[in-house]
């Protein structure tokens, strides 16, 4: 399928698109602010969203469409897209299975996840509970 749109303009677009301090992103960060929670962000090589290094917790805030959620794929070009978004997959798969082996807890949590701050904050609490008191 051809796209739609000419190359500049597809530049444009996918430049705009972030890959930190996503609206997601922000929106958790300040609900764990808000509860005392204090953490890194884009922490270590690799690039951790939200971590919590003493405690070894790494919470990350995956784009739907970009980390292939199964409610939000493409409806368009998925020929296209399809071998890109695995690749992806592939590679937060990885990047998880890296960080397990230095004895973290990863969570994943979907962007669309993100409107009930109240559960993921309590999950992630739960988490660092696991690992001993929450500073």
């Amino acid at each position: 399928m051809v796209d739609k749109v000419s190359a500049e303009k597809r530049s444009q677009i996918m430049s705009a698109i972030r890959s930190k301090d996503t609206k997601p992103e922000v929106f958790l960060r300040k609900a764990l602010w808000k509860k005392g929670l204090r953490f890194r962000v884009q922490y270590g090589k690799e690039k951790i969203d939200i971590a919590f290094p003493s405690k070894r917790v790494a919470v990350f805030v995956d784009g739907c469409f970009w980390h292939g959620c199964p409610i939000h794929t493409p409806k368009s070009n998925i020929q296209y897209w399809e071998p890109k978004l695995l690749r992806n997959i592939k590679r937060a798969e990885a990047k998880d299975l890296r960080l397990k082996k230095e004895g973290w807890i990863v969570l994943h949590f979907w962007e669309h996840e993100i409107i009930n701050t109240d559960k993921l904050v309590t999950c992630i609490e739960n988490s660092l509970k696991h690992r001993g008191t929450i500073t």
